[in-house]
């Protein structure tokens, strides 16, 4: 992708190009994406009046940031294995599954993250 040589301001700005393409195919091809996109919409409002502090609002928001990289990292795995061969395999299967369950874990992180917050202000 990078022109061999690039460096600087320009590999910089081919890099964004790149990455800001990444994000439209992710929004265009994966609806759990599209999903957790709008979730965010509500989230984070939710998470600036929840917060007590910056920290805390970081927390709420990078663990659902969080769950956006998996969901990107795991359309790119698919994308792969569907790219070399789309005959079903043990290992292929096996690697759709783990990005699966790196979403999987991540969507636990929020949980327990909007949990343990939601809980203190509960408690206190």
């Amino acid at each position: 992708m990078n022109k061999p040589g690039r460096r600087g301001l320009p590999r910089i700005i081919d890099a964004t190009r790149y990455s800001m393409r990444g994000l439209r195919a992710a929004w265009t091809h994966e609806e759990g994406f599209r999903t957790e996109c709008i979730l965010m919409l509500f989230l984070t409002p939710a998470a600036a009046w929840l917060a007590r502090d910056a920290v805390e609002f970081i927390l709420l928001v990078g663990s659902c940031l969080l769950v956006m990289l998996a969901e990107i990292l795991n359309s790119a795995i698919e994308s792969v294995v569907d790219r070399v061969s789309l005959d079903q395999h043990p290992l292929s299967g096996q690697a759709k599954d783990l990005g699966s369950a790196a979403v999987f874990v991540c969507m636990m992180l929020v949980v327990l993250t909007w949990g343990a917050l939601i809980g203190s202000r509960l408690l206190s």
